[in-house]
């Protein structure tokens, strides 16, 4: 399937059925609207899952890893060697991840989107780089066109075999030195902001590297002058942010739902939902990250997420944690009583 035919095949959520759900939710027993957001987190799974009964299936975690060649200025605390330490941490079993995934019953998946200095062949590693890290943005295009092509065809591809392996919820983490510098910029040129309205301390930079940060996105965003968002994704964007983008297209094709960690997983979240609206309502939204621009960013994609515990980490900790809030959303929707079949009165 081209990309062209993969975009036009995602569909917005059919909602004729959205008063029955919402009365469903109304008539369990408690007050309404006493569940909170776990009352539109059910909502929301129910519209996409299209059932009486709601599931989470298989769920999987795709950790997405590429380099930046920003990094190459120091705009982070560590240089671009740690991506490649921290995939074999991935890897390993070490890293936070890890073990938020085991904890809450979550396939975990690592993916070479584009590392600069790759790993041994590993059969747990998925090798898919589209290169050894994208160019410097602050100078030149971050990556070509056939490289942004091949991202978005290899993010599509892998988020298709989990779906088809019987997965019915995609959650997307990724790692990679200098990854927030190039988020700043893909979120700053499709929101139209300066680098100062959206540029965080990432990895918990000093005053000094975040000056210098900031003006290297202002740079970037003065140098790419583009409006499109896979121009944007070209101009700025970094392999792993690309891929993602990509996995969000395939799973909204096949109206799977998508659980969304923080600040670089919404960037490319936002450039999926602008080359195609209806990718919106397939998206869950996990936590509210510190990183600055993250607040941004949730209000363009009208987000409330379901967290807000102060993380910055990324590698898709917020969705794994996230993730028995939906089952417990399921849970109640399944299984608590009516007022009527419980005969209770109000």
């Amino acid at each position: 399937m081209s990309f062209a035919e993969l975009v036009a095949a995602i569909q917005p959520l059919d909602r004729k059925e959205i008063q029955e759900i919402q009365n469903r939710i109304d008539l369990k027993t408690k007050p309404p609207g006493s569940l909170g957001a776990l009352e539109e987190l059910a909502l929301s799974i129910a519209l996409i899952q299209d059932s009486d009964t709601l599931e989470i299936r298989k769920p999987c975690m795709l950790v997405f890893a590429g380099d930046h060649g920003v990094a190459k200025h120091g705009v982070s605390i560590a240089g671009s060697e740690v991506t490649q330490q921290m995939v074999l941490n991935f890897l390993n079993g070490g890293a936070a991840i890890n073990a938020f995934c085991k904890a809450n019953s979550m396939e975990m998946k690592v993916i070479d989107a584009g590392i600069k200095f790759p790993v041994d062949d590993t059969p747990d590693l998925i090798s898919q780089s589209a290169g050894l890290g994208t160019d410097d943005i602050s100078e030149t295009s971050a990556m070509s066109e056939d490289q942004l092509d091949l991202c978005l065809q290899q993010g599509a591809e892998i988020v298709e075999k989990q779906i088809t392996a019987g997965s019915n919820l995609i959650g997307f983490g990724e790692m990679g030195i200098g990854n927030t510098t190039s988020a700043a910029a893909v979120a700053g040129t499709l929101l139209t902001l300066k680098a100062e309205d959206i540029v965080g301390r990432g990895t918990g930079i000093d005053d000094d590297q975040f000056a210098l940060k900031t003006r290297l996105v202002n740079k970037a965003l003065s140098r790419a002058q583009v409006s499109q968002p896979k121009d944007a994704l070209k101009e700025l964007g970094g392999f792993e942010i690309a891929q993602i983008c990509g996995g969000i297209l395939a799973a909204a094709k096949n109206k799977t739902a998508v659980l969304i960690d923080g600040f670089i997983v919404t960037a490319a979240a936002l450039a999926a939902c602008r080359i195609a609206p209806a990718c919106r309502d397939y998206l869950l939204f996990a936590h509210h990250s510190m990183e600055n621009g993250h607040a941004r960013l949730l209000e363009e994609l009208k987000a409330t997420p379901l967290l807000d515990l102060g993380l910055r980490l990324g590698e898709g900790s917020g969705a794994a944690l996230a993730l028995p809030l939906l089952r417990s959303a399921c849970a109640f929707y399944n299984e608590m009583a009516t007022f009527e079949s419980a005969n209770v009165t109000v």
